[in-house]
């Protein structure tokens, strides 16, 4: 046997007892159980999942990238704002510059261009309404 071999031999056979005979130390008593949290209550962790998955949505638009990154770069206490209410107003702001672009195209019908109109002075709702649905059936 080569001296290195043997000597990873030697090494290895005084390690293994050590190793796999050694007992964790049971003195402190058992580990305390980590805090619950309610199924309901999303955690921090939950909320930078969701805003990970609309930054890696191709359908985001630019201010909803563009807020979900403020939020991601921010404190809890942002991230959860922004899934309450941010998210629906970037929504809104994308929306608007989608209505905006179909009231700009050359050749749109009448009726299309009241829908628009009608969608552009409502809620964000209604324009997410109109840009997923309505310019489609008008």
């Amino acid at each position: 046997m080569k001296p290195t071999r043997a000597a990873l031999v030697l090494a290895a056979g005084a390690l293994a007892p050590a190793l796999l005979l050694s007992t964790p130390a049971l003195a402190a008593g058992p580990a305390a159980a980590p805090a619950a949290v309610s199924a309901t209550t999303p955690t921090d962790e939950d909320n930078a999942v969701a805003i990970a998955r609309l930054l890696a949505d191709p359908a985001s638009g630019k201010a909803v990238i563009r807020e979900a990154n403020k939020a991601l770069n921010g404190t809890p206490a942002d991230r959860a704002t922004f899934l309450a209410t941010g998210l629906r107003l970037a929504r809104a702001e994308d929306d608007r510059v989608t209505v905006a672009r179909i009231l700009a195209r050359p050749g749109i019908s009448d009726a299309l261009r009241a829908a628009a109109n009608k969608a552009i002075d409502g809620t964000p709702e209604e324009l997410r309404y109109f840009v997923t649905v309505g310019q489609y059936q008008v």
